[in-house]
């Protein structure tokens, strides 16, 4: 075996030239999105608190709120949308393990190559158009339309910020997938 663990099949196995740039770039969106998720993380307890006062105003007191609903709703899908870039850190989306396990590196790097340029597409997407609604959204001072009627642009502008983290991470872990930075994250 070689430094980093590889099987030596010759020059082709040699370790790559590292970046300390990508090491600093990939260990920066780490904590970014470390830090990004571990936030929003917490939103459970305000959904949490939320969806208790509800009950106990509903059923204790007979007095329903306007807000509590709507509050879980919008509080639960920015984190959500927000926790992508955080599962990708930690390499927690789908992917079809029992093929992709059984490729060897250089295939898998391949394969990364070619699946990231759909998810470029797909990050991209998340941007340009979460970026356009939040955008109209905002100067339209657009509601929900329900009777507690809060402004729905802070969920809206989550939508391309998530497709920012996302991107970032997804880029962060292709370079490391192809050895132009450290394989292990300091961060995490």
């Amino acid at each position: 075996m070689t430094g980093g663990g590889r099987a030596s099949g010759g020059a082709r196995d040699l370790p790559r030239a590292r970046s300390p740039a990508a090491d600093r770039f990939c260990d920066a969106v780490d904590r970014l999105n470390l830090w990004t998720g571990r936030f929003w993380a917490l939103a459970i307890f305000v959904v949490t608190l939320a969806v208790l006062y509800e009950v106990v105003a509903r059923t204790a007191f007979g007095h329903p709120t306007l807000w509590s609903n709507e509050t879980t709703i919008y509080v639960s899908a920015v984190a959500y949308l927000i926790g992508g870039g955080y599962a990708l850190l930690y390499r927690r989306h789908v992917r079809i393990d029992l093929v992709y396990d059984r490729l060897s590196p250089r295939t898998r790097a391949r394969l990364d190559l070619v699946t990231f340029i759909f998810f470029l597409i797909y990050a991209g997407g998340l941007v340009w158009v979460g970026t356009t609604m939040g955008w109209t959204s905002f100067t339209q001072s657009e509601g929900t339309g329900t009777p507690w009627n809060p402004p729905i642009w802070p969920v809206k502008v989550a939508i391309p910020v998530a497709g920012a983290l996302l991107l970032l991470q997804g880029v962060a872990n292709l370079l490391r997938d192809l050895g132009v930075a450290r394989r292990e994250s300091r961060t995490v």
